[in-house]
């Protein structure tokens, strides 16, 4: 795995990543050559075209993340990964003629970009056809020994055993009789040596994974594994980094109070942040407004009510403020003046909500929180304070979560469906603490482009 700006990364992501950038850029210069060749004229030097052939290889790049094509599904399916292909390469293109209009010199002319459109769906679907006919997803995979063979060893075999989890799990050694929830656990005294054993079966890795550390841990035993050059992990940290969110079952208050995160509040993150966060509001508003227009004449023409509303949410620091969104609920929808958890398909959303719903138009209105300050364009999504309250007792570390503002997308949101129980909670704010203790524009770039996914196939909206 690599670590950029906090957030891990897997090699053979990376890898694949820069080979289709690259693949990318040979297709934009084919492109520049074939209609060179074409028109009859000279295609000139490199430096000339570098420009457009950046700008072509990056924006699709970055549309390529945006529709999933380096998660898992995209890296084990090659139908799911040519269907994606496809509509990323088409955002690219539509994104590259709004800039061309924009600035001319920057992209390829219309017939380039046709060509290169052409040429680069072809060569990236042979990489990953190659890929996939060759290596398949074991080229993703990690080999990882666990010391322990209880509950806590038994949950990585799960997590090994996701579909797309890139683990392959070598072996487990079971340090103490007690542990026997995982079967076929090798006993430590059965090994003369620790290090030849993770040497021996190719082993990248060691997660250490016991029920109880006091007087077990083995020092003598990882410092040895340590020099052989192989990674020494414990669970939290492990998890965390697999799966994107910090495991409250295995994290407690000094795991988080001496790691290196929870750096949000660095000046030039939080002001930089705050830039974006302005002239992106203002921009999707004004782009948005028509939307909201057609809307809230949508929303007033199906039911009786207001257009929008309002509601309080708790922000930064556990502080109180409003929000305000497009109506998608009949207005009596808590006659009893109780909140109310939405669940899926919820009679009380109307018709032309459940549409806006779908579509995150009902959202928009809140661009106007982000402008005045109260919120980000990026963060945990604000709860109610009633929830807030009642998640509070139930959930530890839940008032962490407000050490950062919330967002109208968040790292939650794009990686699990709509949450409306206790149990939901409890996984978003896995994945909420991961983002306020792992934050950097990087990551909020990462959540900004996934978010398209998301609008585009939406998974879970309610």
């Amino acid at each position: 795995m690599i670590r950029l700006f906090k957030h891990y990364v897997p090699h053979a992501v990376v890898w694949l990543a820069l080979i289709e950038f690259c693949a990318l850029l040979g297709a934009a210069e084919g492109a520049w050559h074939l209609y060179a060749w074409q028109a009859g004229f000279d295609a000139g030097p490199l430096g000339e075209r570098a420009l457009p052939l950046l700008t072509f290889a990056t924006a699709n790049s970055l549309a390529m993340m945006a529709t999933g094509m380096y998660g898992g599904e995209g890296l084990r399916s090659m139908r799911f990964a040519t269907a994606r292909l496809l509509a990323a390469i088409s955002l690219g293109v539509i994104f590259l003629s709004v800039l061309g209009f924009l600035l001319p010199t920057a992209t390829l002319w219309r017939a380039n970009s046709l060509y290169a459109m052409g040429i680069a769906i072809a060569a990236l679907f042979l990489i990953r056809l190659a890929l996939t006919q060759s290596a398949g997803t074991d080229a993703f995979r990690r080999r990882i020994l666990v010391l322990g063979a209880g509950p806590r060893a038994a949950r990585l075999a799960a997590l090994a055993a996701t579909p797309g989890s890139g683990l392959d799990i070598v072996g487990f050694v079971a340090m103490s009789a007690t542990e026997t929830t995982v079967a076929g656990a090798v006993p430590r005294q059965e090994i003369a040596s620790l290090s030849d054993h993770v040497v021996a079966l190719g082993a990248g890795e060691v997660v250490l994974a016991l029920e109880e550390r006091r007087k077990a841990l083995p020092l003598a035993d990882l410092l040895r594994v340590k020099t052989t050059g192989v990674h020494v992990n414990d669970i939290a940290s492990f998890i965390e980094r697999e799966t994107g969110r910090v495991d409250l079952a295995t994290t407690n208050p000094s795991g988080l109070i001496f790691s290196d995160g929870f750096s949000a509040g660095q000046r030039i993150s939080k002001v930089g942040k705050r830039l974006f966060d302005i002239a992106a509001s203002l921009i999707v508003l004004v782009i948005g407004l028509p939307l909201m227009i057609v809307a809230g004449i949508a929303v007033k023409l199906d039911s009786r009510g207001p257009v929008f509303y309002r509601q309080p949410r708790v922000g930064l620091f556990g502080q109180p403020y409003d929000i305000f969104k497009i109506r998608s609920m009949r207005t009596d929808a808590e006659a009893e003046g109780k909140a109310v958890w939405a669940s899926e398909n919820d009679p009380r959303i109307t018709r032309v909500g459940r549409v806006i719903r779908k579509l995150r138009i009902d959202e928009l209105p809140q661009l106007w929180c982000v402008l005045k300050g109260d919120m980000s364009f990026v963060g945990p999504r604000p709860e109610r304070p009633s929830f807030v309250a009642e998640l509070e007792k139930a959930l530890p570390y839940y008032a962490e979560r407000h050490m950062v503002k919330p967002g109208l997308t968040g790292w939650a949101q794009i990686n699990y469906p709509y949450g409306a129980s206790v149990d939901d909670a409890r996984v978003k704010l896995e994945y909420d603490l991961y983002y306020a203790k792992n934050y950097s524009p990087f990551l909020d770039l990462l959540i900004l482009l996934q978010t398209v996914r998301v609008v585009l196939w939406p998974e879970g909206a309610r």
